[in-house]
This record gives C-alpha cells, structure tokens and sequence, in this order.
C-alpha cells in the first residue's frame, strides 16, 4: 500500500529551518555526493505532494514563477490567498488533513504522498495516525533553535529504523516507520 511520507533535511539538533525561515545552512549541502540520487529515487514512487502555506511562500519567493514538482499534484494547506505558477496541479486548501487524505490518495494514483513540510503540518499526519514514514537527511550543522522537525505532543511510540546511510559531506540518511499508522 501506498505510503504517506515526510521526506526532510534538519540539523543535527533537529530543526529544518532557523526562526527566521532562513535555509542557508542546508542550501551549502547542496549537490553531496548521493544526495542527488537519493531524491530521484524517492521522488520516483511520488504520485501527489502536501505542504503548508509557509512553505509555498518560501518556495515561491525563492524560485519565482517556477515550480519544482511539474505533473505532480499538490495540495497547499494555507489561510492565505495564494495563486499557482503556470502549469502547476495545485489545490489550496484548508482545514484538517484527515479531511482530503482520500483525496490525495486518489490524486496519488497507487504511487506515495510526500509531505514536504513544514514541521507543523507533518506533526498533523503523525498526530492523525496518518504518517507512515519519516526520511530524514541529518546535516551535519547545529542551529541552536529554529523551526522544529517534527514539533508533535510527544512522547511517541518507538519509531522502527528500516535504513540508514552515510552520504557524502556528512550527512547521514535515516529511514523509520511510524508505529501505529491508521493509513
């Protein structure tokens, strides 16, 4: 069965943005040796991608008029008006993720959802029993405080490791299952 899937890069300490949005400490990392393959393949078995408002914005202000996820379907959680690039399939919208899960399994055509980010919106999947993975990219920076990875009212369960590898630079990929998925 088809995985819902938070595929992100954080800090040693685990943050996935400074308190400022600012992703200058991972854009240095960019182009490290198996990174690049490792995204492919991951982005091979996407069929439909999530993300929150505050990261559309940062990607919107970052790469104007581009979209970086051409033919994939996207949903936009957001409580701000937002128009889409041209020739992108996003849909905006708000509420509860439990609300449209089955509308982005059906977009997602038998293939994964990926939940880009942020930490909040990824939180409400774990929360709901609806995340089932977590690919993490743990680069090998200390921030000291900024945007949490996965910012949930923890404990959780134990979380399974399935994988890990050692990529170029330092970073380090690490693969766990989430106990307990409802998907």
């Amino acid at each position: 069965m088809p995985r819902i899937q938070y595929y992100v890069a954080a800090s040693l300490d685990g943050f996935i943005a400074t308190s400022a949005d600012d992703l200058g400490w991972l854009l240095q990392f960019d182009g490290f040796e198996g990174g690049t393959e490792s995204y492919e393949a991951f982005m091979a078995g996407v069929g439909c991608i999530v993300m929150g408002g505050e990261t559309y914005a940062w990607l919107m202000a970052h790469e104007p008029g581009q979209w970086p996820y051409p033919g994939t379907p996207c949903y936009v959680f957001t409580h701000h008006e937002h128009s889409a690039p041209p020739g992108a399939n996003i849909t905006f919208v708000r509420g509860q993720v439990t609300e449209f899960v089955d509308d982005f399994r059906s977009d997602a055509a038998g293939k994964n959802i990926w939940v880009v980010g942020g930490g909040n919106l990824a939180a409400q999947f774990a929360a709901a029993g609806l995340l089932d993975e977590i690919i993490l990219s743990v680069i090998p920076v200390v921030l000291g405080d900024g945007k949490r990875l996965l910012p949930v009212q923890g404990p959780t369960p134990a979380l399974e490791l399935t994988a890990s590898r050692t990529l170029g630079r330092g970073v380090v990929e690490l693969r766990y299952l989430l106990g307990g998925s409802a998907s």
